[in-house]
């Protein structure tokens, strides 16, 4: 059975909008009450001129790929409305080292102020475009989808979950509300409270049956640690189940269980991986690949102001 049917269902994508925009500006509001307490930038105000204009370039220090320009024109209203943004790249954008991403304009004060906001927020995105796309590219030409997870910054999901997407990446579910995963405390749970894996499929299902009637039912997925629990499942049919730290080996039998039972339910590696396995896992035949370390350890990208 082929597995590469566009039409499965998926978790919901991060694209720009104003739940995003919000996030962005509360992020921003925080980061200048951090910076500027009462008295404001004290150095800049002891050198410069308020009168004095000023204009530069944002650039890469080296090669990514951008994410988060898309707030840049705010960020720097929110710092003082006569900034302005030229852009010149556009998020998802790979850049070489030296590439122009746009140009900051306005009073040079407002300018130092707004230089270390811009550069963190652009850099610290861009970075998890960067590390998603080396995941993507580390699995291509397999059939498998790399997704990023939960383990994001505090405050910052949405707009981590914006940069895994311009890196060419997937999400996986925003958050406890939008998807089902049952993981293995809530079956370690079961095993106290009399219920296995397939029946907190079943379970489960019929409470996004009852609770989500008359709108869009959400993902399922369950997450299993062996092939006896696999087996398990399958004739309940979830969207996903997640094969947590199998060895490849395994996942290949995994995908001829699922084959052989005509399940249509996809297949997920996950647990510890990382640009060495990531291909292994790929190539077992799964349809996911989920990886935490897309946002927890992700770098910040180098990028920096220079004056025009």
């Amino acid at each position: 059975m082929t597995k590469e049917n566009e039409n499965v269902r998926d978790f919901h994508q991060t694209v720009y909008n104003d739940a995003l925009r919000n996030d962005m500006r509360a992020l921003v509001s925080l980061a200048i009450r951090e910076d500027n307490d009462v008295d404001g930038d004290i150095t800049s105000k002891s050198l410069i001129p308020e009168s004095a204009p000023g204009r530069a370039a944002v650039v890469a220090r080296g090669k990514g790929v951008a994410a988060g320009l898309v707030f840049a024109q705010e960020l720097l209203q929110m710092v003082d409305a006569r900034l302005t943004w030229e852009g010149v790249a556009n998020d998802g954008d790979l850049l070489e080292k030296g590439s122009v991403l746009g140009y900051v304009a306005g009073p040079t004060l407002a300018m130092l102020t707004a230089e270390r906001l811009l550069l963190n927020l652009v850099g610290r995105l861009s970075g998890v475009a960067t590390l998603a796309r080396q995941y993507v590219d580390a699995i291509a030409g397999t059939k498998a989808h790399i997704y990023d997870t939960r383990k994001t910054t505090l405050g910052w999901r949405r707009l981590e979950k914006y940069a895994v997407r311009c890196g060419g990446a997937r999400n996986h579910r925003s958050g406890l509300y939008d998807a089902v995963l049952i993981k293995d405390n809530h079956l370690a749970f079961g095993g106290i409270s009399d219920f296995g894996p397939a029946e907190a499929v079943r379970r489960s299902r019929k409470y996004l049956l009852e609770t989500f009637k008359g709108r869009e039912i959400p993902m399922l997925e369950i997450e299993v640690d062996s092939l006896e629990q696999l087996a398990q499942v399958l004739p309940e049919n979830p969207d996903v189940v997640l094969l947590d730290n199998m060895s490849p080996e395994m996942m290949r039998e995994a995908v001829r269980m699922r084959d052989e039972a005509g399940s249509t339910a996809e297949l997920e590696a996950s647990g510890g991986i990382n640009l060495d396995t990531a291909r292994a896992k790929a190539e077992s035949g799964v349809d996911r690949v989920s990886v935490g370390a897309i946002t927890h350890s992700a770098k910040t990208f180098d990028i920096g102001l220079d004056w025009v």
